[in-house]
């Protein structure tokens, strides 16, 4: 079983789909900071990682809160 496959399996697609939204939200967000602010990269990365990371769980939220509603419609 891959890495994919057993987060899916064990952590369900929400879990999934936010771990992918964060790794590439990392990489934007420190280009963006070094490039926009110039920051150095070494204070670009922490927000970089402090910010996403409070948007994932955020976005964790949402996706749960949301299809426990709509299961509950059914």
């Amino acid at each position: 079983m891959t890495l994919v496959n057993t987060i899916k399996t064990k952590m369900g697609e929400s879990l999934l789909l936010t771990l992918i939204y964060t790794i590439g939200h990392f990489m934007i967000a420190v280009a963006c900071v070094h490039f926009i602010t110039g920051a150095p990269l070494e204070l670009a990365t922490i927000d970089a990682i402090v910010e996403p990371l409070l948007n994932a769980i955020w976005l964790y939220t949402l996706h749960k809160l949301y299809f426990r509603k709509k299961l509950k419609k059914k």
